[in-house]
C-alpha cells in the first residue's frame, strides 16, 4: 500500500523474508528443476528434467514412480545435454489399479510419488524426491471441467496474512490447518489473493485436495518499470509452480490494477493481452482469466465481482441466461464495464469470482471495512445463505468465490477471524456451500465421483 497508513482493502507494507529460504549442498553437476505435464487423453506423464548445465559426459536418469506400495515405472534413460524430455506411459497402471485410484481429484488426492536420481558411472550425483497428480482441467460448455467430469467451482478467496507473522505463515502446521479449514466449510478451493503463496501451502492442496486460483501481485500503476519486474516475476512464478496438480487457473491480473485506464490507453490493452497470451504459451494446460472482476479483453473464463447483497439482485442478474448476457454487455456490477473492445462471451465460463463480503457490526471505534453489515451471527448466517443460496440456483453460473475467509487488518469481512477462531457454525456454513447446483443438473459432479471406475483415458479426458 502506498500510504502509510492502511484503510478500507488496503493493507501495511511488507519487506524482508516471507517465504522459505535454505542451504543446500550440490556437486559440479546438479538437477535444477523438474517438471510434470500430464496427459490423460495419451495415458502419459511428461517429465521434463533440466540441469545446472550441460554435462561434460553422458550421465544417466533414474526415473521411479509409485504410487502408494505399487511401482509404475522403473526407467533409465541417457542424459547428454542440460534439457531433458520424455513421456511416460501410465495406461498400464491405469488398466490394472483403476481411473478413481490413479487421478487426483479433490475428493480423491492421488499424488505419484517420485525418485529421480542423477548417475554418473553408477555413482549417484544428485537425487530429487518429488510427486506428480496426474489430472486435467479446463472449461467446456460454460462449465468447469475436471479429468472430463463437470465440476462447481465452490471457492473461497484467501488473502494469506497473518496476525503474527503478516504475509509470512508462522510454520507448515499453520498452513496445513489453512486448508483443513476451507475444506470443513464446504469449499472445493481457493482463490489466493493478490499472493503468490508459500509452495508448502501449494504442498497440502496438492495433498489434502483443494482447487487453487493462482494469481499475481498487482503493480499500482502502469509504466514500463511495472510491465519489466511483473513480466519477470510472472514467469518465475509460472515455472517454479507449474507442477501443482491443485493449481487449475492462473490470474495474472485482477480488477485492472496496475493498468487502470484500460478503456483509453492502447498501450494498457495491449499489455494485458500480450500478458494473458505469454501465460497461455508458457502452460497450454490450464485456463487463464486474463483480467479478473471486469474489463475483460483476453481470457478463458468471464470472472465477475459483485458485491450486491440481496438474493434478489442476484437472481435478477444471473438468473436466467438472457439475464446474464443483459448483465455482461449492459450492467456494470461494480460500476465498470465487463468487457471492453465489444468483446462478447462465446462459450467462455461465467465464474462469480467475487461476491458476499459481509461483515458483522464492528466495536465501538475500531477501524472496519466490508461491502455490508449484519449486526449478529444469526443474521449473518441468513445472509450468507440467502446470497449463495441465489447463486447455486443459477443456471449460468459455473462457480463461486466468495470474499472471504478470514478478516485482514482493518477488512473485517471473513467467515472467520483475522486467527482463524470461527464467528458462525461452520457446520451450517458447509451445509450452505455443499448445496446442489442448478448449473449442473442433478448433481451429476456427485454422481460422477462414486461412479463406477473408467479404464481408459479417453473415457473422460478433455
Amino acid at each position: 500500500f502506498w500510504e502509510e497508513e492502511p484503510r478500507r482493502i488496503w493493507y501495511h507494507r511488507t519487506s524482508g523474508i516471507w517465504q522459505p529460504v535454505w542451504l543446500e549442498a550440490l556437486g559440479q553437476t546438479y538437477i535444477e528443476d523438474v517438471r510434470w505435464t500430464p496427459d490423460l487423453d495419451a495415458g502419459l506423464l511428461g517429465l521434463a528434467v533440466r540441469l545446472n548445465s550441460q554435462p561434460e559426459r553422458p550421465l544417466t536418469l533414474h526415473v521411479r514412480l509409485m504410487l502408494r506400495d505399487d511401482l509404475l515405472a522403473d526407467d533409465r534413460y541417457t542424459l547428454q545435454r542440460r534439457d531433458f524430455r520424455r513421456s511416460i506411459g501410465l495406461e498400464p497402471a491405469l488398466l490394472n489399479m483403476g481411473r478413481r485410484n490413479l487421478l487426483w481429484a479433490p475428493y480423491h488426492p492421488n499424488l505419484i510419488d517420485a525418485v529421480i536420481t542423477l548417475e554418473d558411472e553408477g555413482a549417484v550425483v544428485d537425487e530429487v524426491h518429488s510427486y506428480a497428480g496426474l489430472r486435467s482441467c479446463g472449461f467446456a460448455d460454460g462449465l468447469f471441467m475436471l479429468n472430463g467430469v463437470p465440476h462447481y467451482l465452490r471457492l473461497v478467496l484467501d488473502q494469506g496474512y497473518w496476525p503474527q507473522s503478516h504475509l509470512a505463515a508462522p510454520g507448515d502446521d499453520a498452513l496445513r490447518r489453512e486448508v483443513e479449514l476451507i475444506k470443513s466449510l464446504g469449499f472445493n478451493g481457493v482463490r489466493i489473493h493478490q499472493k503468490v503463496e508459500d509452495p508448502r501451502f501449494l504442498y497440502w492442496c496438492d495433498r489434502l485436495g483443494l482447487l487453487v486460483w493462482g494469481e499475481m501481485a498487482n503493480a499500482y500503476s502502469f509504466s514500463e518499470t511495472a510491465i519489466e519486474r511483473l513480466t519477470r516475476e510472472w514467469m518465475e512464478v509460472l515455472q517454479r509452480d507449474y507442477s501443482h496438480p491443485s493449481i487449475v487457473t492462473w490470474v495474472p491480473f485482477n480488477e485492472s490494477w496496475g493498468v487502470s485506464n484500460l478503456r483509453g490507453d492502447p498501450a494498457q490493452r495491449d499489455y494485458v493481452r500480450a500478458i494473458y497470451h505469454l501465460t497461455k504459451a508458457l502452460d497450454p494446460t490450464r485456463p487463464v482469466v486474463g483480467n479478473d472482476g471486469w474489463e475483460h479483453l483476453a481470457t478463458d473464463v468471464w470472472g465477475i465481482h459483485d458485491y450486491a447483497l440481496d438474493g434478489s439482485t442476484l437472481r435478477e442478474r444471473y438468473g436466467t441466461f438472457e439475464a446474464l448476457e443483459q448483465t455482461l454487455m449492459r450492467v456494470q456490477p461494480q460500476h465498470h464495464a465487463v468487457t471492453l473492445d465489444g468483446r462478447r462471451r462465446e462459450s467462455e465460463p461465467v465464474v462469480l469470482s467475487e461476491f458476499g463480503g459481509i461483515s458483522l457490526a464492528p466495536s465501538q471505534g475500531k477501524q472496519w471495512f466490508g461491502y455490508g453489515t449484519v449486526k449478529d451471527s444469526d443474521e449473518y448466517l441468513a445472509k450468507y445463505r440467502e446470497i449463495v443460496d441465489a447463486v447455486l440456483d443459477s443456471p449460468t453460473i459455473a462457480g463461486f468465490c466468495y470474499t472471504q475467509l478470514t478478516d485482514t487488518e482493518q477488512e473485517t469481512n471473513g467467515l472467520v477471524t483475522a486467527d482463524r477462531s470461527s464467528k458462525l457454525d461452520q457446520r451450517e456454513i458447509h451445509r450452505i456451500n455443499s448445496r446442489p447446483s442448478r448449473a449442473i443438473p442433478g448433481d451429476i459432479v456427485a454422481a460422477a465421483q462414486i461412479a463406477t471406475e473408467m479404464t481408459a483415458f479417453g473415457e473422460g479426458g478433455g
